[in-house]
């Protein structure tokens, strides 16, 4: 993680040169050094491996000394820019302790600068021993051992790749087993290697590993030696002329070689040369834990993504593991479905926890003592103890591949409690709150964020839970394992990253409330009030989350404990707990970037735009409305506003100060005035709720202005009028060229418009996403215009009282999507929509009567 500390504090003094430079008068130079200094530890840490600093303690001691000095730095210009705007410049420009500090920093900073120089030298000299301090190259890592016993759930995971395995193709055919650490890639490849069928079929078989650290002169002698006799001769071969001898080997047999292991798409590139592109009897089976690599060996056929196990499968593969039989005490059932309950379907959790219960197997008495213990603690037994550490290790080796800038954005997923469903749009915005993501000039830090979430989807480190309709993904999740390794890495006692609160047995927390001081980032999801209460201070502190499953009143005591906590918050997530007021001393968190808070009270004071740094602000509250005092346009790094109800936004002069806001919403209609909305040139989503006739009538705030922002892909239009929509429904939509130019997806809900008014939706060349939430569009009956929608490729439609749909396939050829729900009086679905050759996803919800025409869609569509 330093090297993520380091980018971000090189940023933070550029910051302090541009915007503070009052406050370095006098120490100018130290701080063009302290810059100089940092730099070159960047240079640094981006060149050095995760496994060269394990394997070195030279290099660790290093690193620490690196973060410690970081940490400090931070802390000082932290700590100075606050104490800055709440003192009169002139008098605290006169102090001089904070200088003094940053003095002694940029000292300590060339002191192990000097020792980084010296790791350059050795760089240069011996690079590939520098993972070592006495000399030695890093040992290879042994082959997994293939799992022969036990082996539970694969069966039809099985018969799909052998399956694959029959298929004839032109050429050798790539298949690919992919999936997280543990799940069991390489037990579903020996399973397959050791069937029947297969070694029937392929007389030829071969198993490598392959590995992170191989030579592919090792991996193409590993595959003749299975072949034919391997001389002495031979080995003095080059890596092309053995690799030459095994593909004339391979010419006209029917083989399948096993790759067990590949990490890298340029591990495919230096491998694949050993197969012969002629013999289409050939088959080559690789097992990833990285999908673009699956991809890549094989763009014509999808990678298999190997499941998890169901909990009956758990449970057979636990017995087994403990008694060797699938047999059990009945008294321990219960103990032993809650124990693999929580290992999540992850088999090599379940051995582990297995291993560790058989060999504890004596009176029943004593083992209802020790199932019991282990269902209290299963991550406890899996990460600490676990003698052979395996679970770590595996994972370990997925995280220490992670390229630097990844690392940072996997161990933060520990902050989030088990199980969490994660909403990936307020992960991002944490991360790039917190420094993670590296600016791109040709792309938004947002998108960056997405390509950064993406690679760790594709590496099996992260799983999908829900995809958006324009197809990202919506919301995410990390196995449990993956979260405790994330816990364990990133703790006080590694990497000093993030650290949870947990209640003790006696009441008290887990880490001891005094032990935080050091602590960067704090998470805690129960108690949280009683960790509160007893006043923590976290001086170092620079985020502070809660996702409790409780929602309650902040107590008015405990309304100024987090500011009087952790005075150099970047990050405060606390949405569970309402604030029925908001103490002035939150604005003194002049740091914070991102805020997430749930009021009991319907404004937000003006004084909110004293927190110039915020990025992201998320407001919940219990009111109808959200009075927004603040202007938001003074804050200069403003990029997105998101709240649960109808806010109203100041109405301030014109200016461009708005210029990297990129979410808003939602808000009322009588905001999207000229003057708000030129403020927000780059806006990208925007979502209005309140009476929305209002701004269809062409007033102070018009539909017109919306037309400006050509920019803006999604739209919200909630008609929220309290008590009952009905009375305020629209007559009808503006024109198309009224409609923001690049809208790619509009929402529209309550607005109770009749199906003829679909005609101008339909005219919105650009839109692709279609929602209409419940009474959106009203009418028994509707004929889908000529025109058609040409682009439109997702289709939801949500409560109400069409009875008939008439359309073909002309009217949305490039459909791939269409849900309904609450549609309970549709007769029939469109029959014509089975034509379009995209569509290919129909679900239904509370629409019975449509069911019938639904598959038939479906029917037609396999033929």
């Amino acid at each position: 993680m330093a090297d993520a500390a380091v980018e971000f504090l090189l940023g933070n003094l550029k910051d302090l040169v541009i915007r503070h430079h009052a406050l370095i008068s006098g120490v100018e130079n130290e701080v063009d050094k302290l810059r100089g200094d940092l730099s070159l530890f960047q240079a640094l840490l981006r060149g050095l491996t995760k496994k060269q600093i394990r394997e070195s303690e030279y290099l660790q001691d290093l690193v620490r000394q690196i973060l410690n000095v970081v940490y400090e730095a931070e802390d000082v210009i932290d700590a100075y820019v606050i104490e800055a705007a709440n003192t009169k410049w002139k008098n605290y420009i006169r102090t001089f302790y904070p200088r003094d500090r940053l003095l002694k920093i940029a000292r300590q900073a060339e002191n192990v600068a000097a020792q980084v120089q010296r790791v350059y030298s050795l760089l240069n000299i011996n690079a590939g021993n520098l993972g070592s301090t006495d000399g030695r190259s890093p040992q290879k890592r042994e082959p997994q051992r293939v799992r022969k016993d036990n082996v539970v759930g694969f069966e039809d995971e099985a018969a799909k790749i052998i399956g694959y395995l029959r298929e004839e193709r032109e050429e050798p055919d790539v298949i690919s087993i992919i999936g997280m650490p543990g799940l069991g890639k390489t037990t579903l490849a020996g399973k397959i290697f050791r069937d029947a069928y297969i070694q029937y079929e392929f007389h030829t078989r071969i198993w490598v590993y392959v590995s992170q650290e191989f030579t592919s002169k090792d991996v193409f002698l590993d595959i003749l030696r299975q072949l034919i006799t391997v001389t002495e001769d031979m080995r003095r071969l080059s890596d092309e002329e053995i690799a030459k001898l095994v593909s004339d080997h391979l010419e006209t047999d029917k083989f399948l070689v096993v790759m067990d292991d590949v990490w890298a798409d340029a591990d495919w590139d230096k491998l694949k040369i050993a197969f012969p592109r002629g013999n289409k009897m050939g088959k080559v089976l690789i097992t990833s834990r990285n999908e673009e690599v699956a991809r890549y060996a094989n763009r014509n056929r999808a990678p298999h993504m190997l499941r998890f196990l169901n909990p009956e499968e758990s449970w057979l593969l636990f017995r087994l593991e403990v008694f060797s039989k699938p047999e059990c005490p009945p008294e321990l059932e219960n103990l032993g479905r809650l124990i693999t309950a929580q290992c999540d379907g992850l088999p090599l959790a379940i051995v582990v926890i297995g291993g560790i219960l058989g060999k504890q197997i004596s009176t029943p008495d004593k083992m209802n003592i020790a199932w019991e213990r282990v269902s209290k603690s299963v991550s406890t037994y899996l990460t600490e103890l676990d003698p052979e550490k395996r679970m770590e290790k595996i994972i370990a080796l997925s995280y220490d591949k992670l390229p630097s800038h990844l690392r940072p954005c996997f161990l933060y997923f520990g902050m989030f409690p088990e199980d969490f469903e994660i909403p990936v749009w307020k992960l991002i915005r944490m991360w790039i709150a917190e420094g993670f993501i590296q600016q791109n000039p040709e792309i938004s830090m947002e998108e960056t964020a997405e390509i950064y979430l993406e690679d760790l989807i594709k590496r099996n480190l992260v799983r999908v839970e829900k995809m958006r309709s324009d197809g990202g993904v919506k919301t995410c999740r990390i196995h449990d394992m993956l979260r405790d390794f994330c816990k364990t890495e990133g703790g006080m006692e590694r990497e000093n990253f993030l650290q949870e609160m947990k209640t003790s047995s006696d009441g008290g927390f887990i880490p001891s409330v005094c032990s935080i001081k050091e602590c960067r980032r704090l998470c805690i999801h129960s108690n949280v009030l009683d960790f509160l209460s007893v006043k923590p201070c976290g001086p170092r502190v620079r985020s502070f989350v809660c996702f409790s499953k409780d929602e309650t009143d902040l107590p008015l005591d405990r309304n100024t404990a987090i500011t009087a906590a952790f005075k150099l918050l970047r990050v405060l997530d606390f949405r569970p707990f309402k604030f029925s007021k908001i103490h002035s001393d939150l604005y003194q968190l002049l740091h914070l970037r991102y805020i997430s808070l749930s009021l009991s009270i319907g404004v937000l004071p003006a004084h909110f735009s004293k927190l110039f740094n915020v990025q992201t602000l998320i407001v919940d509250t219990s009111y109808r409305t959200l009075d927004i005092k603040a202007d938001i346009s003074k804050m200069n790094q403003f990029r997105h506003l998101k709240t649960n109800v109808s806010a109203t936004l100041p109405q301030t002069k014109s200016s461009n100060e708005g210029e990297k806001l990129r979410t808003l919403g939602l808000i009322s209609p009588k905001s999207c005035t000229k003057e708000v909305l030129d403020r927000a040139p780059n806006l990208k989503k925007l979502g209005i709720c309140g009476k929305l006739v209002s701004l269809l009538e062409g007033n102070s705030a018009s539909f017109d202005c919306l037309q400006r922002l050509d920019k803006l892909e999604k739209l919200k239009l909630l008609n929220d009028v309290f008590p009952d929509p009905s009375t305020s429904k629209l007559h009808g939509l503006p024109p198309c060229y009224n409609f923001p130019p690049m809208l790619r997806s509009l929402t529209l809900s309550d607005t109770f418009l009749h199906w003829t008014h679909m005609s101008v939706l339909g005219s919105l060349q650009n839109l692709r996403v279609l929602k209409l939430k419940d009474r959106a569009f009203v009418g028994k009956y509707w004929e889908t215009a000529a025109s058609g929608f040409s682009h439109l490729e997702v289709l939801q439609i949500g409560r109400t009282d069409l009875v008939t749909w008439s359309a073909s396939d002309n009217h949305f050829p490039r459909l791939r999507c269409l849900e309904l729900k609450n549609c309970e009086e549709l007769q029939d679905i469109p029959f014509g929509l089975a034509g379009i050759k995209s569509f290919h996803e129909l679900t239904l919800h509370y629409t019975k009567y449509a069911a019938a025409s639904a598959k038939k869609i479906h029917e037609a569509k396999k033929e």
